[in-house]
Order: structure tokens, then sequence, then C-alpha cells
């Protein structure tokens, strides 16, 4: 039988895994710089997490996740977004009490059985950021900030900001019922799936991508007409602080975003280079998913983004290219007796940060020269018979061409040297 990969998984080769790695540390360089603190959870929790936090009658919960029993019949499932479980690891662990302030970031593989689209996968990767404790619009903008400054640090231009506002507890209900009325009107020219939705929550058929469903709610009555005094305060405030900022964005009234946990400020980045699915990311703010979830009252604002929508867009562009496949040195070993004393010496070398590789084939010199050649190695050290007969190698300067002879012993040190490396105190050299 020949295996291949899951349908909506995929394998990350080595050259891709060097564009992951630079859109990582930009990542980690930004949260760095707005104080987030990095957190890694389990990639599965117990089912109820997600099924109350992200809502019964969302499609994730209701058509998406990978849910299984364990052998204690426990039922656990792969995460489909990293929000509950950092706001279940808030409340486990007490941050709250710790900092009245806590900001969080991670990179994780989440779980959704949908159908695999052009960079959407089943098992794809996340980054997210999600601040508990200020109810502040300072704070929305601040995520806001963070997410589209890690773009423009990427290089990305061009992208656009949606925002609208989805009300809370106190402002929404009366809003539901005003849209469930105008839904129902039209119920029979809806989908199956909005046509449920209608009566168990109607906003998610704002989001419906159907163009059938979206041309009967074209006229729909929106949130942002619907605000309580509060909510309508608080979206001013995001707004004129974005304005402030330069931080330009489009309010969008239908916007509502996929998850039932979010409360006022709901946003997303676009990109005009994913076709119809155009968002690169998204977030909002959630202040009841805390005390949903057992904790205390706490606001809280997030934010996460698909990492291979990402990077599709950034090899459209060209921005981020793979790691060339080089090493600073190549040792030609030729015999058994070179090898043994050829590892050696690339172990310590290594030690020092050195990247070096060589040849275990046993292939002749000329071979091992051209894969020198091919890893653009900068320096290759010759071990053969002849020069351990004299416990000395050959270190070769491959852009000059010029080589010379050094003992065994003192080999480290002057590699090192020749390299701008310096050998730690206390290491060993070849030799000894």
């Amino acid at each position: 039988m020949k295996y291949q990969t899951v349908k909506g998984t995929h394998d990350i080769l080595p050259d891709e895994v060097s564009r992951w790695r630079t859109v990582e540390e930009v990542v980690r360089r930004m949260m760095a710089a707005y104080h987030y603190g990095e957190i890694r959870t389990p990639v599965f929790e117990h089912t109820e997490l997600f099924s109350r936090s992200i809502g019964q009658d969302t499609d994730i919960v209701g058509k998406e996740m990978y849910t299984f029993e364990d052998a204690g019949g426990r039922s656990l499932t792969l995460s489909p977004e990293g929000t509950a479980p950092v706001v279940r690891s808030y409340i486990e662990h007490g941050l709250g009490a710790k900092s009245p302030q806590v900001k969080l970031f991670y990179i994780a593989p989440m779980f959704r059985q949908e159908n695999p689209q052009k960079g959407r996968f089943r098992q794809f990767h996340q980054f997210g950021m999600e601040a508990l404790g200020p109810a502040d619009a300072a704070q929305d903008v601040e995520i806001i900030a963070l997410a589209m400054g890690i773009y423009r640090r990427l290089g990305l231009a061009g992208l656009s900001l949606r925002l609208n506002s989805v009300g809370c507890r106190v402002c929404r209900p009366g809003y539901r019922d005003v849209l469930r009325s105008f839904l129902e009107e039209r119920g029979d020219r809806l989908c199956h799936d909005c046509r449920q939705r209608t009566q168990n929550n109607p906003l998610r058929v704002l989001d419906c991508k159907r163009e059938e469903c979206r041309e009967q709610t074209r006229d729909a009555p929106l949130m942002s007409d619907h605000l309580c005094d509060e909510c309508d305060r608080h979206f001013s405030r995001v707004r004129e602080l974005l304005e402030q900022l330069e931080l330009p964005y489009d309010l969008d009234g239908r916007l509502v975003r996929g998850l039932d946990y979010y409360t006022r400020t709901a946003f997303e980045v676009i990109s005009g280079q994913l076709g119809a699915q155009d968002a690169l990311g998204g977030g909002g703010r959630y202040d009841d998913l805390v005390e949903m979830l057992g904790g205390p009252s706490t606001p809280a604002v997030g934010f996460a983004a698909g990492m291979e929508r990402l990077l599709l867009v950034l090899a459209q562009k060209d921005l981020v290219r793979p790691e060339p496949d080089t090493v600073d040195l190549f040792a030609v070993l030729l015999g058994a007796r070179a090898r043994d004393a050829g590892l050696k010496l690339l172990e310590q070398l290594r030690r020092r940060g050195i990247r070096a590789e060589t040849d275990f084939l046993d292939r002749s010199m000329k071979a091992q020269m051209r894969a020198a050649n091919r890893l653009a190695a900068s320096y290759t050290v010759i071990i053969g018979e002849q020069e351990l007969s004299k416990e000395r190698l050959i270190l070769k300067n491959m852009s000059e061409g010029q080589q010379e002879e050094m003992d065994l012993d003192e080999a480290v040190e002057k590699i090192c040297r020749a390299m701008g490396s310096a050998a730690p105190k206390g290491e060993p050299s070849a030799g000894k």
C-alpha cells in the first residue's frame, strides 16, 4: 500500500519550513514589542469547552469538529480554534489574580473538518493574541494595530480592515428579534442552513456565503442601528482611535464573525489575493466568555490568523523566499579512519555554531567537492590517509581558492578564527 497524507492535510517540507520560520520570527518579535507572552495549550480539550464557547448552532460545532471518545469514555475534541483553550487556561491557573491585565499569544495547529480549499486545510495553523482584563476601546485598537503591524512588517500592502459592532447581551436580544422577523418573511428563499439559523442564531444568516441568501438579506436590519448607548460609545471610541493611528477601515454591518462568543467590536483583515474567501484573519471582543466558562467577569479581546493563507499571499507576492540550503563548512573525508577523525572535528565545530556537513556515502573526492559546491560551503576541510599519517588536515577557502595545512590538534581554534567564530573557553580541541 502506498501511504499518502490524509485529505485536508499537507506536509511542510524543509524549503517551505524556512518560509514558516521567517513568518513565525516576525510574529514573535512583534508580540514581544507589544508585551504579549507566549502560551502553549494542548491540541485537544474536553468537547464541552468548544460547544459551550463557540456555540452549538455554529458550523464549527455542528459540522466541523474532530471529536472522539477516549478509553475512559470522555468526549474530547481537537482544537478548532485558539481562544477557548487560552481562556480555559487563564481560568484554571488563576492568571487574572496574578495581574489585572494578561496579554498572551500562540502559534499552534488547529483542526476543522471542512472542504479543503486554496490555503485552507483540515489541519491548519494559526497565530493569535488575546488580551484579558481591559474593557477600554484602546485595547481593541492595540490588537488591531498589532495585527496590521505584523502584516506590514512582512511587506504586505493593499490590505483592508472591515469593522463592525455586534452589540452585547443588553442590546443584541432585541436586535435578534427584529432580524428574525425580517428573515421569517423570506424563509422560503433562504438555504436550508439559513432557515435553521433563523430560529436558533439569526445573526449567522448574515454571514452566509451563498449568493441567494446574500441577495435576500441585502436590506436586512443591521446591529449598528440597534446598539445600546454603551456599545455605541465603545464603537465610536474604537473608530476615533483607529483614525488617530491612521489605520483606515471600512464599516461592514454584515460582519458578525463565525463564533457566538463575540461582543461589541468585530473585525477582519482582508486581502484581495484570496478570491471569495478573502479574510486573512479576524477577531473582536468577547467580554462574556471568561464568565461563561466559569471564571470571574473579565472583559477580553483577541485576534487569530491562518498561517497557510498568509503564506499563500506572501508567496504570490514573492515576499518571503526559502532560505538557501547552504553550510559554512563541508568536510571531505576519504576513508574509514578519516571519517572517524572528521566526525569528531565536525562535532566540535558544530558546538561552536558552525553549520557543517559531510559525506557518509564513501564517494570520491570529486563527488564530495561537488556536494560542497552545491551547498555553497565557504570552506572545506579535507582529510585523507595522507593527512592522517601526518596528523594534519587541509582547510580550503572556497571563494579565494587558497588552502593551508594545519595540525589536527590546532584545527578547531584555527578554523573558528578563519571563519570569525570564537571558540568558547573550556572546549577541547580536535586532537585531544
